[in-house]
């Protein structure tokens, strides 16, 4: 049973196949054509934290590929009323893919181990791999090609850097992750991932104006993420340094992009000047998600069959 916990579920060929999907079917899509793809199938949504792009991304694409979701809420009694593999084994044989947005990436891990039915990652502590295939697809459809691309990620070494990490590993792409000190990759994550991709291009430094030279896109985050509220204050005087701001993007290419994976905290970790800029991406790469996603989609049920 194929699952996508983290990029390194997947392969750099198959990254490509679901991208090449996602492209024949965002063309369709902007021609008003709804390929049904998965008539019957059915998608259930298990959601621990908040969501707007998520959520509606894989609702919307479903629906668009002719399936049906299904969002479970605390009456569902996910991870309450029985244990994860009493539940996880009912579910699976009920409906096709399950997608889980987790506190802890244990949780989606335990479920995954229980399922009869393919399992995707919609976020955790640890991984965001959906996010950073829209992210790199975005790229490429903003630049033509990833060849020889350069990410610079300012920021926190959060969830979305890991992933964003495993995809530029998989697919060729020069990143560079700039962070304050203390909020730095995991050392283990680091050493893990070049020895999983030989070929990765990875550059760690606490110079914002280094990281960006030479980039085509420029990425950032919120600082202080979902879980991490009481830690805002002190995230804000640590990151005051690695704001994305006009200064800043001075410093990289003229035509480089800015990437957010969103909700952006205006005026902290990003300007309106920048937000709101010609070289803002943030809008097309939100809407990839659901493009994206919908080739995941179509690839795992394919695979499972």
């Amino acid at each position: 049973m194929r699952h996508l916990l983290t990029l390194t579920d997947v392969s750099a060929a198959e990254i490509q196949r679901i991208f090449s999907i996602t492209e024949d079917l965002k063309t369709k899509f902007a021609q008003g054509l709804r390929e049904p793809l998965l008539p019957g199938r059915v998608l259930a949504l298990l959601f621990e934290k908040q969501s707007l792009r998520t959520r509606v991304s894989f609702e919307a694409g479903m629906a668009n590929l002719g399936g049906s979701s299904l969002m479970l809420g605390d009456d569902a009694g996910f991870g309450k009323r029985e244990s994860m593999a009493d539940f996880a084994r009912v579910l699976s044989e009920m409906v096709d893919v399950v997608v889980i947005r987790a506190k802890r990436h244990a949780t989606v891990k335990e479920f995954a181990e229980h399922s009869a039915c393919s399992v995707i990652n919609g976020l955790t502590d640890l991984a965001h791999p959906c996010q950073a295939l829209a992210d790199l697809y975005t790229m490429q459809e903003q630049c033509g090609t990833l060849a020889g691309l350069h990410l610079a990620w300012v920021g926190d070494g959060n969830n979305v850097a890991r992933s964003l990490v495993e995809a530029c590993g998989h697919l060729g792409v020069r990143i560079t992750v700039c962070t304050p000190k203390g909020y730095e990759l995991d050392s283990q994550f680091v050493a893990d991932s070049r020895r999983t991709f030989p070929k990765l291009d990875l550059t760690t430094t606490r110079d914002p104006r280094a990281a960006v030279k030479g980039a085509a896109a420029v990425y950032t985050d919120v600082w202080a993420s979902m879980g991490q509220e009481s830690e805002q204050e002190k995230r804000k005087r640590d990151f005051a340094d690695y704001r994305v701001n006009t200064e800043l993007m001075s410093y990289a290419p003229k035509e480089a992009l800015f990437l957010h994976c969103l909700p952006a905290r205006r005026g902290e970790e990003v300007t309106d000047e920048v937000m709101d800029s010609p070289q803002s991406a943030v809008v097309a790469q939100a809407a990839n998600r659901m493009h994206v996603q919908k080739g995941i989609l179509v690839w795992l049920l394919a695979a499972q069959a």
